[in-house]
């Protein structure tokens, strides 16, 4: 364009030339030209970190445990206070096992002075405030909570033989109280490898 036609352009106020592409038209800033492209950088870089922050990604948050009120937390905290009246029961009935040594057996013996091995278990969950079912077969179906061998803890009942034909109150530390047959007594005893051969299954009475 020519310096006589800027005059007239300048001077008339007409647009005699538009830009074939709208993001390379010119911007003037400070009396530089800017395309648009750089202006709308600029802008950004003007308007300062807290209007040009890059968005972040996601972070993966972690649901809070429930708290004592909600309902899983209420279940977790009765399941608790069952596990340890349990213990306190199972401790009541080992100890009135244990001062139950020196009866004899007698069979259908149900104390007190004479108890054979189911009248026995039955006798001291009854001490604890537990009432369990008159043989050793009623007992192990009764009750719901079923123990291993390595599960066992004071006050379970562990059942011996063919058809669990036996029990014994387990007292902890690898001992059990038995009534253990006609002409012995009851008595306290290590659980040999014999008794392990033999094992057919365990429950936890109270809970």
């Amino acid at each position: 364009m020519t310096a006589a036609r800027q005059a007239a352009t300048a001077k008339s106020g007409d647009i005699l030339h538009t830009p074939r592409n709208p993001l390379k038209a010119g911007i003037t800033t400070g009396g530089l030209v800017l395309t648009t492209t750089a202006a709308v950088g600029a802008s950004v870089l003007a308007a300062g970190p807290a209007q040009a922050a890059v968005p972040q990604r996601a972070a993966l948050v972690k649901a809070p445990a429930a708290a004592p009120g909600t309902a899983p937390g209420r279940a977790a905290t009765a399941k608790q206070s069952r596990a340890a009246k349990q213990k306190t029961r199972a401790a009541t009935a080992v100890k009135y096992a244990a001062k139950q040594i020196g009866d004899p057996y007698r069979y259908g013996g149900d104390g007190p002075g004479s108890w054979d091995c189911s009248g026995l278990a039955q006798g001291a969950w009854r001490k604890a405030g537990v009432k369990l079912p008159r043989t050793t077969q009623q007992i192990y179906k009764a009750v719901g909570k079923k123990v291993s061998w390595k599960g066992a803890v004071k006050g379970d009942l562990l059942f011996f033989y063919g058809g669990r034909s036996h029990v014994g109150v387990y007292a902890g530390h690898g001992y059990m109280i038995h009534a253990p047959n006609s002409g012995e007594k009851v008595k306290k005893i290590k659980l040999t490898r014999y008794y392990k051969r033999n094992f057919s299954g365990g429950v936890r009475p109270g809970l």
